[in-house]
This record gives structure tokens, C-alpha cells and sequence, in this order.
């Protein structure tokens, strides 16, 4: 399997402490060291008591399969069979990754063996994953990698700075995964009773992370929430959500206040997560936004989705209604953002004034100078849904308060919107 003029080396970790040789049928002693099934039968065949590397005595002589070790090896040889069946130029070698896949094979071994080697080899595996698409992929499809990511992340004792390298990892290959919903189960499934503590670890990573990891975390956080049980499992996790709420501020970096939100949209779906939001304060945080100067886009359109969830609960409603400060800015970028944002914020209006037939809503509407927004709207290439809205809205004031439509005719004497 090995030519000489490849210059092929072979891992340590995949090395038989008794015969050198690749293990076939890797098996674990209590002891923790790994060995070939054959060689270490005949050891203790041989009437031997002790573990040959460390000479301990062995508690147990049992020993068990070491499955991870084994498909690393697996993957290793398949990746040696191809350089020898399609050998590459000097010149196609310059341009790989400075490390190697077989490196990272040896990294994430010490991931599962070297305790005192993990924070280092998972720099090596982070660097290795933003070399490349085509390392993100090998990552991927190393099956063992990313449950050995989780069980590190399960354990929140390890301290920020060995969590932060964890979630950097993490976050590379989260982008590259098809389906999450295997990374789901392994940091959201409570076996044995207990309760896993992967979660614990990204809220303290968005409490204490750096500006890049509290990013991160929250983009994970996001491709957890794949499915109802997910999203209320993730939004009734104890100062999740509030966490979340205090990165959306103005005064926080653009990057992390548009990841902090596509994260509490992809939460706030369940009526639970609606209500718990309410119960936090979230319509005067979004109201705040609104009304900050120079929003983005993409911003302003998650904060809108956020106002319009919210105001589907008859909490969130009221919560809305009471601040007028919030109706007043729903209004002004009802125009002039983005097609997105004015579905947003006018299904949001309908709601409250017309469907729910909110007084203190319509006022806050009426003094935001909004019936003229509306009728301009109803002027514009808006979507047919928009539209029926915008005519249903106009029936109400029209309805519910004639001089306030008169005065609209000084106004807008050009649109004749009955």
C-alpha cells in the first residue's frame, strides 16, 4: 500500500505499541491505551497482567473496540490508496494546505488521546478548515469529527478560550453540513436522565466569547433550531434569549447584531418563544432599533419579521399598541427600505389596527403621518397581499375617523384611493 517515493508516513496514533504496525481491529485496555486486537490477545494469552505501555496492572482484562480510531485509520488508508493509484506532480503538491489530511487524521486522534494536546490540534483543524472548501468537505465526511467537537463542547469546565477553539471549528463545518439534524441530537438530546451541557457552553461563549466567537455561537445556535422541539428546547434554556437580546443593541457591531437576530427568528416561531420574548422586553429592544438612524437593510428586515411574530400573540400586541414610539417607526419604514420590510411592517399594522382593531394602534398610525404612507403605497408595484392589506387598513380609518381622512385631502389631492 506504501511506495517509497511518496514519502508516505505513518501516523503514531495508528501504530500498534506492540507490533508498529497499522492496527487493523483497534481495541482499548481500561488503562485508556489502544492496541491491536491480535497483538494484545496474544499478550494477555501469554499470562501477562500488566498493560505492555504503561506496565500497570490491569483492574479488568476485558478491552473494548475503539470504533473512532478505527474509521480514522480507515479514512487514512483510503486516502493513501488514491495518492498511489493517482500519484500527484511537485507542482499540484505546492499547492495543497501547508497541513496535510493525514495530519489532521493525526490531530483529531490526539483530539480522543491527548488530553494535553487538544487546544492545539484543534488550531490545526481550524486553520486546515479556512484553507479550503475541499478541507471543510474532508472534515465533514471524517464522521468521527464532529461528535468528538460536541463531546468537548459538552464539557463547560473546559474554560473559554478551549470552548472558543471548539465553537471556531464548529462553525466552519455547521456551514458545510447538508442536513443538522444529526448535530441536532448530539447537542440538544438528554440521555441517561441528564442533561447535556453543550448549550451552557454557547450561552457562555456569547457572555464571555470574543467579539468573532459570540458570532459564531450564534450562528451555531442557528442551525440547532431545525425543528419546533429544537426551537423551544434552545429558546427555554435560562438567559438564552435575554443574551441574545442584549447583542441586538445599537451600539453593537452590524455582524453580530444581523447573526443574533437571524438567530432569535429562527427561534421565536413556537407561541412559546413568542411569549417568552414578550415577557424579556423584546418589543421595546426592536422598537429602539427601529428608531435608530442608519439601520441596515438586512437588519431592519429581521427586526421587522420580529415585530410582526410577536404581534401574532395577543401579548406582543398590546406590548406594541402601549408604545407608540414602536407604531410610529413600524410606519416609517413601511416605504423606502425594502420589499421585504414593507411586507413586514404593513402585516404588522394590519394586525394591530385592523384586524384586531387596536384605538391607541390606529391613533399612533394616524399622528405618523401613516394613511399617506398607505395610500402611496397602494400607488406603487406592491405585491397583490401587501395591497389587500393597505385597502383594508384604509377602510378602518375611513370608518373610524372621518376627519382625519379629510385632512388627508389636502395632502394627497392626487391619489384617490375610494
Amino acid at each position: 500500500m506504501v511506495r517509497d517515493d511518496l514519502c508516505i508516513t505513518v501516523p503514531s496514533f495508528f501504530r500498534c505499541p506492540i507490533s508498529l504496525d497499522v492496527m487493523k481491529s483497534p481495541v482499548s485496555l481500561c488503562t485508556g491505551v489502544t492496541y491491536d486486537r491480535s497483538s494484545i490477545q496474544r499478550w494477555l494469552d501469554n499470562g501477562n497482567n500488566t498493560c505492555p505501555a504503561t506496565m500497570q496492572v490491569l483492574q479488568t482484562r476485558d478491552f473494548v473496540p475503539n470504533r473512532t480510531l478505527q474509521r480514522l485509520i480507515q479514512i487514512w488508508s483510503d486516502s493513501v490508496t488514491l495518492r498511489v493509484d493517482s500519484p500527484e506532480s511537485p507542482t499540484s503538491t505546492q499547492s495543497e494546505s501547508v497541513l496535510s489530511k493525514d495530519q489532521i487524521l493525526v490531530a483529531i486522534s490526539e483530539l480522543q488521546t491527548h488530553c494535553a494536546n487538544r487546544f492545539d490540534s484543534l488550531a490545526k483543524i481550524a486553520r486546515f478548515a479556512q484553507d479550503s472548501e475541499e478541507n471543510l468537505d474532508f472534515l465533514v465526511r471524517t464522521e468521527c469529527f464532529v461528535p468528538a467537537l460536541v463531546g468537548f463542547l459538552d464539557n463547560v469546565n473546559d474554560g473559554v478560550e478551549f470552548l472558543e477553539q471548539v465553537v471556531t471549528a464548529l462553525d466552519l463545518v455547521v456551514s458545510k453540513m447538508e442536513d443538522c439534524e444529526g448535530l441536532k441530537n448530539l447537542i440538544l438530546k438528554r440521555q441517561g436522565g441528564g442533561e447535556k451541557q453543550s448549550v451552557d457552553s454557547l450561552l457562555l461563549l456569547l457572555q464571555q466569547g470574543s467579539h468573532v466567537i459570540k458570532i459564531a455561537s450564534a450562528r451555531v445556535l442557528k442551525s440547532l433550531a431545525v425543528d419546533a422541539e429544537s426551537k423551544l428546547l434552545l429558546a427555554e434554556k435560562d438567559g438564552l434569549l435575554s443574551e441574545l437580546l442584549n447583542l441586538i443593541t445599537p451600539e453593537k457591531d452590524p455582524d453580530l447584531m444581523e447573526n443574533c437576530l437571524s438567530c432569535l427568528v429562527s427561534l421565536s416561531t413556537p407561541r412559546r418563544s413568542k411569549m417568552k420574548l414578550v415577557r424579556l422586553g423584546a418589543v421595546k429592544v426592536f422598537s429602539n432599533l427601529l428608531s435608530t438612524p442608519s439601520l441596515s437593510v438586512s437588519v431592519t428586515e429581521k427586526v421587522l419579521k420580529l415585530v410582526e411574530t410577536v404581534s401574532s400573540t395577543k401579548e406582543g400586541r398590546s406590548e406594541i399598541c402601549e408604545d407608540s414610539a414602536c407604531v410610529s417607526a413600524i410606519v416609517n419604514k413601511v416605504l423606502k427600505v425594502s420589499s421585504v420590510a414593507t411586507e413586514h411592517a404593513v402585516t404588522t399594522l394590519w394586525s394591530v389596527c385592523y384586524l384586531f382593531r387596536d384605538q391607541k394602534a390606529q391613533e399612533a398610525v394616524t399622528k405618523a403621518n401613516g394613511l399617506t404612507k398607505i395610500l402611496l403605497l397602494m400607488q406603487s408595484n406592491c405585491s397583490p397581499q401587501v395591497r389587500q392589506m393597505s385597502s383594508d387598513l384604509l377602510k378602518i380609518f375611513r370608518v373610524n375617523s372621518k376627519s382625519c381622512l379629510s385632512s388627508y385631502d389636502t395632502k394627497t389631492t392626487h391619489i384617490m384611493p375610494f
